[in-house]
């Protein structure tokens, strides 16, 4: 909004500059000559225009310096309300001002979606997988050209803004409110502690993940808010780790998680409130076995996983399902039995 309001205030000021000096002349010829408003604004325009049409009565000495006056400074004026517009259209900055505007129209329609808060590295492996599993989502970072960049990369038109996401502002304008989730994967762990803060403190039910930059400061993350924190390093050392002992596992998951030429995923489902599974048993949501396959449960509030929970166990509001199947099933059973959360 702000392009599009710096964009409105230089139209506006040319504008401006333009009828002060129809005015001017129109009350010069008025006060000068003893002429019609409407002969005074003719005389106006058209000295302004330069088309050279002769004087519309005969002047008098006094008019005519006046309109030497007139003509020095409305030719400056025409001069630079041209540059203007011409720099407005020239540079973009009418069509980004609109894009932008468009985009936050479209950043307003989005409910139970998730922010992005940093478009470097680790945010756009976010994105890529956000956007591959269907998820809408908001990305958000004051460096512009990291943005553009992350798009381009995506290969995808994905709601962005451009701006500081620990500042309530920008977490407004990306919906934080109607959000279910957040990242905060910025550079520096006072930032993330910042979006943390920042995001709970707009919305308390939204889950909030941040990045842990530096050893340390993983306690004082949980302790800003921070449903969960993940240091990166960490999960590098145990990655590798994992491929030295078991690779055919590792390969394995990472063909489920993320890699992109496999359209098969593990995730999860929450079952939400009014949810169809409610009530029904793990044998009749699994039905024939066609769509996507159970593979365990987290009961609401537990942390235990019920791997291959048997037949009769029934669903429960709060329950999240782990499955795995291509991501397009998994996306229409999400959209029919859950409700993020």
């Amino acid at each position: 909004m702000d392009q599009l309001r710096d964009v409105r205030r230089r139209l506006l000021g040319v504008a401006s500059l333009l009828i002060a000096c129809l005015i001017a002349g129109t009350l010069g010829y008025r006060l000068i000559e003893g002429w019609s408003l409407f002969d005074g604004l003719y005389m106006t325009v058209i000295t302004l225009a330069t088309v050279g049409y002769g004087e519309t009565h005969p002047l008098s000495t006094a008019g005519r310096a006046f309109t030497m006056l007139l003509i020095l400074g409305g030719i400056g004026v025409v001069a630079y309300a041209f540059s203007t517009i011409t720099a407005i259209v020239v540079e973009g900055e009418l069509t980004k001002a609109l894009r932008r505007r468009r985009m936050d129209k479209d950043i307003a329609r989005l409910e139970s979606h998730f922010i992005v808060c940093g478009a470097g590295h680790t945010g756009g492996v976010i994105c890529a997988e956000l956007l591959k599993t269907g998820r809408p989502f908001v990305v958000v970072d004051r460096d512009a050209l990291a943005i553009d960049r992350l798009v381009a990369r995506l290969g995808a038109d994905v709601p962005r803004l451009v701006g500081d996401g620990s500042e309530d502002e920008v977490l407004l304008r990306a919906g934080i409110e109607r959000a279910c989730g957040v990242f905060a994967v910025l550079a520096t762990d006072q930032d993330n502690a910042f979006v943390v803060l920042s995001a709970k403190g707009l919305n308390a039910k939204a889950r909030v993940l941040a990045c842990q930059k530096t050893i340390g400061v993983r306690d004082k993350l949980l302790r800003s808010g921070a449903d969960g924190v993940v240091d990166p390093e960490f999960i590098g050392g145990m990655r590798l780790a994992s491929e030295m002992i078991r690779p055919a596992t590792v390969g394995f998951l990472d063909a489920m998680l993320r890699e992109r030429s496999v359209h098969v995923r593990f995730d999860e489902i929450v079952v939400g409130d009014g949810s169809p599974a409610l009530g029904r048993s793990v044998d009749e949501l699994r039905g024939t076995g066609a769509g996507p396959l159970l593979v365990a449960v987290v009961a609401a509030g537990a942390d235990n996983y019920e791997i291959n929970p048997p037949p009769q166990r029934l669903v429960r509001a709060g329950d999240r399902l782990v499955l795995i199947g291509e991501t397009a099933a998994l996306q229409a059973l999400r959209e029919r039995l859950a409700r993020c959360k």
